[in-house]
């Protein structure tokens, strides 16, 4: 997430694959750019064309005028990693017999404020009507604290009609962004700057899926595949970003992300097209932000680690709340579908699930209630909503929205079906 100032059994063989992917994401990209000439309470992480259009705001928006010249960085090391599989597209066991409303709660992400969920989210969950939870640090006062709960939490699925896990998440990033207890200690910039960057990258990502797994956890919402610009930006203040060297960050993104997800923990990579350009204080979290990056630079520096993590299998991208004139300048890029389904679905290849940052963020202050900003998202491609505000009803909210809209129209259902497909076949494939 973007943090409100800081807030929130694969057979190995040795060799480059994630080089391999490497070399192919940089001929995607290059390609195409040479074409085209802790949130307040508790702490926060992050189809066809939209048809909502957002009031008008008084809010005076954060621009960043940000295109410096595509650098020609040098080739990181290649690190040694499993041979990736890359997510499937849609689920061929979606479970059937459910109704509208629980297949709109299959995309929903809730959250909830101390160390007890409320009974209303354990009731949700037997009744099929929630895809996941996500964590804070307000959640968590220990490892067996935090685990007993996921253990209540499975329980409650258990007795569901919806027969896979669900998805147990939290922002465990490395450094000063964390939630769980323990590792990955480091951030992304420590290991960035280490002696053996690929082998540092490759640790964090094994040792943030080991302990997320230890207390029952399934997805980790990293790494930060955002490549900072200037040193004190946004994303380096709290040292998220690998490097400034697009390159460097594909590799060490990449190798975190297949270590990770050897463990059994999906990864995401956050937060697309890319927050490097964002100035200090640009914060998605909390107002709405422009980043006036050329598409030349978009595609050359910001995606180059997003193609590569496609490449190697990673298993959910987060969407940017930011706006990004060069592919849509009148929509945030999680409410846009030519960044959701043109850019990173149809030019950069991702079959796997999309997640919303924060749906509360002060970023989409105009599209109003979180109803509409569920609405808005969906219908811009996004699979998953986060809700994390820490108040199910903002929950319950956004998977109303989903059924008014599928049954308004507003929605496709071809598009709502493929949606909770890939969300369901991702919920198959994680413990």
């Amino acid at each position: 997430m973007a943090e409100v100032g800081m807030r929130s059994g694969r057979r190995k063989r040795t060799g480059g694959v994630a080089a391999v992917t490497l070399v192919a994401a940089v001929g995607l990209l290059s390609g195409a750019c040479s074409s085209s000439g802790p949130k307040a309470a508790q702490g926060s992480t992050t189809s066809s064309t939209t048809t909502t259009t957002p009031p008008t705001t008084t809010s005076s928006p954060t621009t960043t005028t940000t295109s410096p010249p595509a650098t020609t960085p040098t080739s990181p090391t290649s690190p040694t990693t499993s041979t990736p599989k890359p997510p499937p597209a849609s689920s061929p066991a979606a479970p059937a017999g459910l109704t509208l409303q629980q297949e709109a709660g299959q995309r929903i992400i809730y959250s909830y404020q101390g160390l007890t969920p409320p009974q209303h989210l354990f009731d949700l969950i037997r009744q099929g009507d929630a895809a996941g939870v996500i964590f804070f640090g307000g959640n968590i006062s220990s490892e067996s604290q935090i685990a007993g709960v996921i253990k209540q939490l499975r329980q409650a699925q258990a007795a569901s009609p919806v027969h896979v896990p669900l998805l147990l998440m939290t922002d465990q990033e490395g450094g000063i962004v964390k939630r769980l207890p323990g590792p990955p200690f480091n951030s992304a910039k420590q290991v960035g700057e280490s002696s053996n960057p690929v082998a540092a990258a490759t640790a964090q990502g094994a040792a943030a899926g080991q302990n997320m797994s230890g207390v029952g956890m399934n997805l980790n919402l990293a790494p930060v595949l955002d490549v900072y610009r200037t040193p004190g930006n946004f994303l380096d203040a709290a040292q998220r970003s690998f490097s400034q060297n697009p390159l460097t960050v594909s590799q060490l993104g990449s190798a975190f992300i297949v270590a990770q997800q050897n463990t059994g923990v999906a990864a995401t990579g956050k937060h697309f097209p890319g927050l490097g350009a964002a100035a200090n204080g640009a914060n998605t979290d909390e107002r709405p932000v422009t980043l006036n990056v050329s598409l030349t630079n978009l595609r050359g520096i910001d995606e180059l680690p997003y193609a590569a993590a496609v490449q190697n299998g990673v298993k959910l991208v987060m969407m940017s709340w930011a706006v990004y004139p060069a592919l849509d300048g009148n929509h945030p890029a999680g409410m846009s579908s030519a960044v959701v389904q043109n850019e990173l679905r149809g030019r950069i290849g991702f079959k796997g699930v999309t997640i919303t940052d924060a749906l509360e963020a002060g970023a989409l202050q105009a599209y109003g209630s979180a109803g509409n900003r569920a609405l808005s998202a969906a219908e811009a491609g996004m699979d998953l909503l986060l809700c994390s505000s820490g108040d199910p009803a903002q929950g319950d909210a956004a998977a109303a929205s989903l059924v008014a809209g599928v049954n308004s129209g507003k929605l496709s259902r071809s598009g709502f079906d493929a949606a909770w497909g890939r969300v369901n076949a991702l919920r198959g494939g994680v413990k």
